[in-house]
């Protein structure tokens, strides 16, 4: 049996989050991560938690956090039997592709994604008649169905390189369409996009970053791929999650603002308290599905466990593997 990592010390974290869970609170979340460390050893498993999900979970119960591409890749790597993807729906899916022997939980199934939901394996197929010979690259944030229809898979922080070492003069990319447009500027490779995007990212403007700047003089503005190109423009930096948390480590802004989910800039601020975090963002009701209580529920009961149909799983599986093996 693997070792697992310690219990975290409560007080340590409740110093650690003190900034965004008022004292008189910390009892009911202190509760919850205790039984859940608890439930990890019991059950040989481990908590993979989303940059997006909330500080008592990213710092709390999570022993591996990143962005989708980092998830993947530790995914192949742990040697738990049980996984909680603290995530949305299509991550778990992921994981479950990746670990086929291994139970996968998610702590709400309800945890959705709107690129998920954008676009089905028949609308691939349809793309595929009507561009033959055009290899799909598919956006991480899909379902498996839509994973077993395509070539290889991405994600916001190697689609550039994906798109690329296809060696084809042009590309199906689905379903986020600025992602799509984003990576058009980058790349010589004509893109042909879905008309998806992520219900989050796509709220921002070029008008938001310019108030951003006018009421916060000096701030550097770090920008999501799924944002629209104008946003992407307007910022200093655009970047995956794991690129936006790159950056700030490596260029320590005094000031700095994450144009993307809510909860981003919460879990980045708690190792730069000598950083001001400006917070434009938008809250992903998928994500905030995923509570400790939920968490808890998923390891107590095993339930909500992950299946794939076999006739999808293998397929699936490839392009994801496609996409580890780049990078």
């Amino acid at each position: 049996m693997p070792t697992l990592p310690a219990p975290t010390d409560s007080t340590s974290l409740q110093d650690r989050l003190a900034r965004f869970i008022p004292p008189l609170e910390w009892p009911f979340f202190a509760e919850d991560i205790a039984a859940i460390e608890r439930l990890k050893r019991e059950r040989n498993a481990i908590v993979l938690a989303h940059n997006y999900q909330t500080p008592e979970i990213f710092h709390g119960v999570a022993d591996i956090v990143g962005d989708s591409l980092a998830l993947a890749r530790e995914a192949v790597r742990v040697r738990a039997d049980v996984i909680v993807l603290a995530g949305v729906h299509f991550m778990a899916e992921t994981a479950k592709l990746l670990n086929p022997g291994r139970t996968v939980l998610i702590p709400d199934p309800a945890a959705g994604c709107s690129l998920a939901a954008s676009i089905t394996g028949a609308d691939v197929r349809l793309l595929r008649e009507r561009y033959p010979g055009v290899p799909v690259v598919a956006y991480v944030n899909t379902s498996a169905e839509v994973k077993a229809e395509s070539d290889i898979c991405c994600t916001s922080g190697n689609a550039v390189k994906v798109v690329e070492s296809l060696g084809v003069p042009r590309v199906i990319m689905l379903p986020d369409r600025y992602l799509a447009q984003n990576v058009a500027a980058e790349t010589k490779v004509e893109i042909i996009a879905w008309a998806g995007q992520c219900e989050v990212h796509e709220r921002f403007t070029a008008a938001d970053i310019a108030t951003l700047r006018q009421s916060h003089p000096g701030v550097v503005v770090l920008a999501h791929p799924e944002c629209p190109r104008e946003v992407v423009e307007a910022a200093d930096f655009a970047g995956s999650t794991a690129a936006m948390v790159g950056y700030v480590g490596s260029h320590r802004p005094a000031r700095v603002a994450l144009v993307t989910e809510c909860s981003m800039a919460d879990n980045v601020s708690v190792d730069y308290p000598d950083i001001e975090f400006v917070r434009p963002c938008n809250l992903c009701p998928h994500m905030r599905r995923i509570t400790l209580p939920k968490i808890r529920h998923a390891l107590e009961t095993m339930s909500h466990a992950v299946t794939i149909p076999a006739e999808l799983a293998d397929r699936a599986r490839r392009s994801v593997e496609r996409m580890i093996a780049i990078g």
